[in-house]
């Protein structure tokens, strides 16, 4: 009968040898952060100052701090407490945070990864607050390769890190210019010109229901299963076998949190906490999709205690609309590429963070 290495799945070629299981006194000192007074703290980074951060991650910036290096932060309190974030340089940690300093013939970085992996959440005690004590943190076991190899593995994992960093930034950035263009182009400061050059003719107001007409969802709940998708305010439910239209549609929430509009192609059914528009009047569905991502519809709202919208309050909203339906296809168009590369990034992004999940389960013990 064999015996199980502790060894991980995946390692590089130049180590060998088994992990060692110790306690986590035993490789590193753990000590509460010093509180800081609420109005010490600043939103806003100016120079001078240094991160502060709280149980929960950072919470703004002071003019005090605590430590200068490189640590890994403990959440003690709270719902996410035993949530594990990485300080570098000088910084600020309250007395809500509990900060590691690991023992000379142990990685900083890597003990980062080895806390977040062990998900110090679940040892979490109290229902109303819950909360770690440092007590109970020491006594966590885990598995330590020698310094070396744990470097050569945070090395590798903080290239990943750098990577989700940058594709977070990208799309951030990506959003914000959609935004931007978003309120230039139908103010009209950014105009589209024609095929030949000319400029097309000025916009006109017109009441949503002038342009299209507004359907209402149904319950799904006595239909079969089949293959037409229905949807929700979140989107993709389930699939039935019968549908409500079959066409381009957008989809405005009705009720509750009232989430942003939907584009919707092909045959569909939709709840009854879903509006969705038909029979359009001299206006491509492409354009009031994104028309509609700037309509603040929650400013219409009906509701006292939910959210709510109702079609005629929707039906009489006035709207300024290109007359050309060229233009407003180039418009679309122009838009829908740049959701296109938002999509490509944000499936670049979690395909990354996948990737980095997959590395913590295979290059640990």
């Amino acid at each position: 009968m064999s015996t199980k290495m502790n060894v991980p799945q995946l390692r590089f070629r130049e180590f060998s040898g088994e992990w060692e299981e110790k306690l986590l006194s035993m490789v590193c000192r753990l000590k509460a952060g010093k509180f800081v007074r609420a109005n010490e703290i600043s939103e806003i980074k100016e120079t001078h100052v240094f991160p502060c951060y709280g149980g929960n991650g950072l919470r703004g910036y002071t003019k005090t701090h605590t430590h200068d290096g490189s640590y890994s932060l403990i959440g003690r309190q709270g719902a996410l407490c035993g949530n594990v974030q990485f300080a570098n340089g000088k910084f600020h940690a309250t007395e809500h945070a509990i900060v590691v300093t690991p023992a000379e013939e142990n990685d900083s970085l890597w003990l980062y990864y080895q806390l977040n992996k062990l998900n110090l959440n679940r040892y979490a005690t109290g229902q109303a607050q819950p909360g770690l004590s440092i007590e109970v943190i020491e006594k966590v076991k885990a598995w330590f390769p020698s310094k070396p190899e744990q470097q050569k593995i945070a090395s590798f994992l903080s290239s990943v890190d750098s990577k989700i960093e940058q594709l977070s930034k990208k799309k951030t950035l990506l959003e914000a210019y959609k935004k931007g263009v978003m309120q230039k182009i139908f103010s009209q400061e950014i105009r589209f010109r024609e095929d030949d050059g000319g400029e097309y003719g000025e916009w006109v107001e017109r009441k949503i229901s002038n342009i299209l007409k507004i359907g209402s969802g149904k319950d799904y709940k006595n239909l079969d299963e089949g293959n037409i998708p229905v949807y929700g305010t979140g989107g993709y439910m389930t699939s039935v076998n019968n549908y409500l239209y079959d066409g381009k549609s957008v989809c405005i929430g009705r009720k509750g949190t009232i989430n942003k509009p939907m584009l919707i192609s092909g045959k569909f059914w939709t709840v009854d906490t879903l509006f969705y528009t038909h029979q359009f009047n001299n206006i491509s569905p492409e354009y009031f999709y994104y028309l509609s991502l700037t309509i603040n519809w929650l400013k219409y709202n009906e509701g006292t205690t939910l959210p709510s919208l109702s079609k005629k309050t929707i039906e009489s909203i006035k709207v300024k609309i290109p007359k050309s339906l060229n233009e407003q296809t180039k418009i679309a168009n122009f838009l829908s590429s740049i959701d296109s590369k938002i999509e490509q990034v944000s499936r670049e992004l979690e395909s990354t963070k996948q990737f980095k999940k997959a590395l913590l389960q295979k290059m640990f013990v």
